[in-house]
């Protein structure tokens, strides 16, 4: 097991079996020394927890935990191409988008939920640029979704 992935189960968690997309497309690309994942949603055991819109169904403090979600799974699309978290040398990138009531504003709270875990699991190499966007609607009704892009040591 991977330096990362001890650090994950140190936290209480475990790296998920990368999402099956649900279209035509792959969960992650590895160009040169960088990874860009597709958005992953916040899916458990290829189920949504919730769905809905933050601030009507969800509440942001579950929505935060969902983008923690989101973006553990995006950690699994990038060890799918690479096959070692250790390789990553930082991530340089998050783009977290979330489906959100009419009158919602707080998406940058929501989202520092994947900001929050990927600090936890990577230290300084977590640290990154970062758009939270709210949104109409996301696939499957989930409230969060999440992607990545990530630097990769030679």
């Amino acid at each position: 097991m991977s330096a990362v992935e001890d650090r994950i189960a140190q936290l209480g968690l475990s790296l998920p079996e990368t999402a099956t997309p649900a279209g035509v497309y792959v969960p992650a690309v590895h160009t040169g020394r960088y990874v860009y994942t597709a958005g992953q949603l916040p899916l458990v055991s290829g189920t949504l927890p919730t769905t809905g819109k933050v601030g009507a169904e969800v509440t942001p403090e579950e929505a935060k935990e969902l983008a923690r979600t989101a973006a553990l799974n995006a950690l699994s699309a990038v060890k799918s191409v690479t096959g070692d978290l250790d390789r990553v040398a930082r991530v340089v990138k998050v783009t977290g988008f979330v489906a959100s009531a009419p009158d919602f504003t707080g998406q940058p709270g929501v989202i520092n939920g994947a900001s929050e875990l990927l600090g936890e699991v990577l230290g300084d190499k977590g640290v990154h640029a970062r758009s939270a966007v709210g949104v109409a609607v996301l696939p499957l009704d989930a409230p969060v979704e999440v992607e990545i892009q990530v630097e990769l040591t030679d």
